[in-house]
């Protein structure tokens, strides 16, 4: 179910609004929960010739380019050019995902447990990897909020606070998560990305309607 409403998010995002400068960001970051939403999935099912280990490699790779695209989108959404800020971001997305897909013993397997997906990952690479997401998340969020105070335009205000606010409606619930059941810490892609859907209603029903009334 996840999987379908973001992909039929992503679908309507490009059909309604693809001449919107933010669309193929939102897009972007739509495709990347569904992938992971798939390989969850296919981890329980191992289908369509790849392994469970082989979907794990996929949902790493597809959640790794999550925290600089979100960042890039609230860049563009604020009309400001941080190049250097969102070029590193996807540098780092574009090592960790080269390390996934390429050292064999960085993706140690995926394991199906009914509620979520636990994503075992070498350590310490585990641990990098966690204060990249972090970092990056926690940077998106903070810019969101920074710069819907300097917008002068209402609705684009809204739609870099509704971005904040979509940040924060999967990452609080999933630090919630981790604290009341601590074993949940091995499956926090899993756990962060079946929150993730309310980030995607928040950008399909919030965000890029109020980035259309800036085009009508």
């Amino acid at each position: 179910m996840t999987f379908a409403f973001e992909m039929i998010a992503a679908l309507i995002v490009l059909v309604r609004y693809r001449s919107l400068p933010a669309s193929k960001l939102i897009i972007a970051v739509l495709l990347c929960l569904a992938i992971f939403q798939l390989a969850e999935y296919m981890i329980c099912v191992s289908a369509l010739d790849l392994s469970s280990l082989g979907w794990a490699r996929v949902g790493w790779v597809a959640i790794s380019f999550l925290p600089p695209l979100g960042v890039h989108l609230g860049m563009i959404i604020a009309g400001k050019s941080q190049r250097l800020i969102v070029g590193l971001g996807y540098a780092i997305a574009i090592g960790f995902s080269a390390f996934f897909l390429t050292v064999g013993h960085a993706v140690q397997g995926g394991a199906c447990l009914g509620n979520y997906v636990i994503f075992e990952m070498a350590r310490p690479a585990l641990t990098y990897y966690i204060l990249y997401y972090y970092v990056w998340l926690m940077v998106g969020t903070a810019a969101a909020f920074i710069y819907a105070r300097a917008m002068k335009q209402p609705a684009r205000r809204s739609a870099l606070n509704w971005l904040g606010i979509g940040y924060l409606v999967f990452i609080v619930p999933t630090i919630a998560a981790n604290l009341l059941q601590p074993e949940t810490l091995a499956a926090i892609p899993s756990v962060m990305c079946g929150f993730a859907v309310l980030l995607a209603a928040v950008l399909l029903f919030v965000v890029t309607p109020k980035l259309a009334q800036l085009h009508k």
